[in-house]
């Protein structure tokens, strides 16, 4: 890459001069905000789930908008916190916010300016950081409710733009990167024109189960239970070897994830084995080991490996 510091001229990738920064995603759990991070970047580089709080740690996807290069950061949701680990989800998604060049406000259109939305925009208000709002999951409500809903937003947040966008199914979300493109400083490039990720593949690699954990036990494991890949090698045929272990909180729980003969834990593996092949591009091996780790939301060791500061009491 030929990007300069001094003026940020432009290398091979780009035509102009380059802009790099970061748009921070904020907004209430199940906003849909991986979604839109998966959507922008054009490949999966955040997990999803139908369940709310599903992002623990801070993940970025990068984005290539003609010679601007967006980092868009994934916050996890913000809601009223009642466990350690809340509270240092939370402080996570507004110290993102802090830092942000731009912060991206999503709502959830169909639940409105509920009370987690009120208690983001509370705050949101006052943070010293340009804003831009984006109304998504319009498809599900109609267009007198989108336009109330806006000029309530627009009153509230009167130097935001506003978008309607589905993340989902990609409406609007051209129109959204442009604008958060134009927003970026000028500046040499922050990765390598081609990444579309910043994250460690062992960190990757422990949501991908993660994510498969929890949709396959929504309802018999809430929460209780995190993955830490635990060893990483590359074999001499250029496979890798994973060894991974789920962390449970209660022996019961432990029972739940493993299954009957073993075959709830052979099958998230199976499907997390398939989904890091396909990231890596090699063939890989994993192994899933399901312990009992009580009270692994309060071991500083965990926030660490997520990223997250460990919150003092």
């Amino acid at each position: 890459m030929d990007s300069t510091v001094e003026d940020g001229t432009s290398g091979e990738g780009g035509s102009g001069p380059t802009r790099a920064g970061f748009a921070a995603i904020i907004g209430a759990p199940n906003a849909g905000k991986s979604t839109l991070v998966n959507r922008l970047v054009g490949a999966k580089v955040a997990i999803v789930t139908h369940k709310v709080q599903t992002t623990r740690s801070r993940l970025r996807g990068i984005v290539m908008v003609g010679a601007t290069q967006l980092v868009l950061v994934d916050t996890p949701g913000i809601f009223r916190p009642k466990r350690r680990l809340d509270r240092a989800m939370v402080d996570a998604a507004w110290s993102e916010a802090s830092e942000a060049d731009v912060v991206v406000f999503l709502i959830d259109a169909a639940r409105g300016i509920d009370e987690e939305a009120e208690r983001v925009l509370e705050r949101l208000v006052h943070l010293s950081r340009p804003v831009v709002v984006a109304l998504n999951k319009v498809d599900r409500v109609r267009k007198e409710g989108l336009l109330d809903l806006a000029k309530a937003l627009g009153e509230r947040l009167p130097d935001a733009r506003i978008f309607m966008i589905s993340a989902l199914e990609g409406s609007g979300v051209e129109d959204l990167a442009g604008h958060l493109a134009s927003l970026m400083p000028a500046g040499p490039w922050l990765y390598p024109e081609d990444q579309i990720a910043d994250a460690p593949e062992r960190v990757m690699a422990a949501e991908i189960t993660r994510e498969k954990l929890f949709l396959r036990l929504h309802d018999e494991l809430p929460y209780a239970s995190t993955v830490e890949t635990t060893a990483w090698k590359t074999l001499k045929d250029g496979a890798v070897r994973i060894e991974q272990t789920i962390y449970v909180e209660r022996d019961s729980q432990r029972r739940i994830a493993i299954g009957h003969k073993g075959e709830t834990v052979k099958t998230i593996s199976m499907e997390a084995r398939k989904e890091i092949a396909e990231i890596l591009g090699c063939a890989v091996h994993l192994f899933l080991t399901v312990k009992v780790r009580e009270r692994w939301g309060e071991d500083p060791e965990i926030y660490g490996d997520l990223g997250l500061d460990f919150p003092k009491d």
